[in-house]
């Protein structure tokens, strides 16, 4: 089973696309989230739960019923392409479903709140008055970001990483339903191997070796950031 991954170019590609699609994703979660959940952790106690309800709200639903609705969002005449058209930004609608863009879309949507709700965490236990210390030292707002905020918050935006990046690289349903044929992906080849093909065996060596691509890396991550954390506090 091992060798036949190493030696099939489908495999390789479906871990490939599928590592492409969790990063890619993952950075979009990052970029989308970090503003929000920073608004969410400044903001008074009664908007602070407001908003995270909001937050939370797409979980009352299925993630197939959302990924669906993306479907009928992002076809040929769907809303997208006919408000882009309204506004005068096409002269035609443009292919979006069935492409990579839209398993990004349809991952980074359906996985935000996961980016969003450690990032909250962290920044709610942030001292925000180490960022008035450092304007009153004369550093700048994206300066005391870069230099107090960012760093503080390294552990949230590690923690959301994680929780999106992992169950990102095994999704099955985003690129199926959005991505088409040609955005084959590494949990769409266990499912043809267990239950088209049932060769068990194989899919099992898929399992495993998704397992220990992913896992392994993250706890030697793991091991080096304790390390560093002992070192630092034998040094404090």
């Amino acid at each position: 089973g091992y060798a036949q991954l190493l030696s099939d170019p489908l495999y390789v590609e479906s871990y490939v696309n599928s590592l492409q699609f969790a990063s890619i994703s993952t950075l979009g979660c990052l970029l989308l989230g970090y503003p929000i959940a920073y608004g969410i952790a400044r903001t008074t106690p009664g908007w602070r739960l407001l908003l995270l309800t909001l937050v939370i709200l797409p979980f009352w639903t299925s993630s197939l019923l959302r990924t669906y609705a993306l479907t009928g969002l992002l076809r040929d005449n769907g809303l997208v392409n006919q408000a882009l058209l309204a506004l005068g930004l096409l002269d035609a609608p443009i292919r979006l479903i069935d492409t990579p863009f839209a398993v990004y879309v349809g991952i980074t949507y359906n996985y935000l709140p996961f980016m969003v709700l450690p990032l909250v965490a962290n920044l709610m236990r942030l001292d925000f008055t180490l960022l008035q210390a450092a304007a009153d030292l004369g550093a700048r707002p994206w300066r005391a970001f870069l230099s107090v905020t960012l760093p503080l918050s390294l552990p949230g935006i590690l923690a959301g990483s994680l929780l999106v990046l992992i169950p990102a690289v095994g999704e099955y349903v985003i690129p199926a339903l959005l991505g088409g044929p040609g955005s084959l992906s590494i949990g769409q080849r266990i499912w043809e191997d267990f239950f088209n093909a049932r060769h068990y065996p194989l899919a099992a060596a898929v399992a495993m070796a998704m397992l220990v691509l992913i896992v392994v890396p993250m706890l030697l991550f793991e091991s080096v950031q304790e390390r560093r954390a002992r070192r630092e506090a034998e040094r404090a």
